[in-house]
């Protein structure tokens, strides 16, 4: 890893006016304690049989057995609302203070911690939705809906009471509310995703930080394409190799950094710093 090439790199975007985007995964909320899911805390039991997230997590099985469902995901909102953000999170936050217009935060995650830490809304997209939100599954109203009140914490397989279930019906058809993220059986869109608005970033991103994300989903890697495309800057900051580390290794303007994002942003936030205040002299 080259860190004074990097904050050249760095210089150059800040002097460049275009965005200095951070596209977020599962990783940077693991260090907040919130499992990803996709391993063995991420199945769930119904009667005899065990479920992946990849066949829970869908509308097809909302449509088949919506209360299963929703006892998945008040599992996971309970985990998400009682965890705290870490040094990576606010990292970002005092990163979109330095940059201010030209940050850019891009996240597939759901948990809300950007928004506890102090992430602004404007700078801030919710690729795959925000567990803050439910809106009507039967789509009679694309309005979202804060989360209801009144819903307590659930440990896994916990029922959800009488009560829970009418404050989990839409108030404006009666039908069931589904929680607002992207499941496994759907696709990007503007209306929810921001997936056109987020493409348009990625088309002005002098520089793209990738944190804590395998690259498994399709927006991901068609952000990695497209910054790169244009021939921006990329990092990659993770624990493990994944989707994007033989591009990276073959990219010239890509690098590796294989270690916690918690260690590794404070170090980009004092890069910035000092490349901020050079560019003033």
């Amino acid at each position: 890893m080259d860190w004074s090439r990097l904050e050249n790199d760095i210089k150059v975007a800040i002097a460049s006016k275009q965005k200095i985007s951070f596209l977020v995964g599962a990783g940077l909320s693991a260090e907040s304690g919130i499992p990803t899911f996709r391993g063995k805390d991420g199945f769930w039991k119904v009667g005899s049989k065990n479920y992946q997230p990849e066949e829970i997590g869908t509308y097809r099985m909302f449509c088949l057995n919506s209360e299963e469902v929703w006892k998945w995901f008040l599992f996971r909102k309970t985990i998400c609302k009682n965890a705290q953000p870490n040094e990576g999170h606010l990292a970002l936050v005092e990163i979109e203070d330095l940059l201010n217009d030209q940050f850019a935060l891009i996240t597939q995650n759901v948990d809300g911690l950007h928004k506890k830490a102090g992430n602004s809304l404007e700078r801030t997209y919710y690729v795959h939705g925000d567990l803050d939100f439910v809106r009507c599954g039967d789509e009679c109203t694309s309005n979202l809906y804060p989360f209801p009140q009144g819903i307590s914490d659930k440990k896994r397989g916990d029922r959800i009471t009488e009560q829970e279930q009418k404050l989990l019906k839409c108030p404006n058809c009666g039908e069931d509310l589904r929680p607002h993220v992207l499941w496994f059986d759907e696709t990007y869109n503007e209306k929810y995703y921001k997936f056109q608005t987020v493409r348009d970033i990625a088309d002005n991103t002098a520089l793209l930080f990738i944190i804590g994300t395998s690259g498994a989903t399709y927006l991901p890697t068609e952000f990695v394409d497209r910054v790169s495309f244009f021939n921006g800057g990329i990092v990659d900051i993770n624990l493990d190799d994944n989707n994007f580390t033989e591009f990276i290794k073959s990219y010239d303007k890509g690098y590796l950094v294989r270690d916690s994002s918690s260690q590794v942003l404070p170090k980009i936030v004092e890069l910035m710093k000092k490349m901020i205040t050079l560019g003033k002299k």
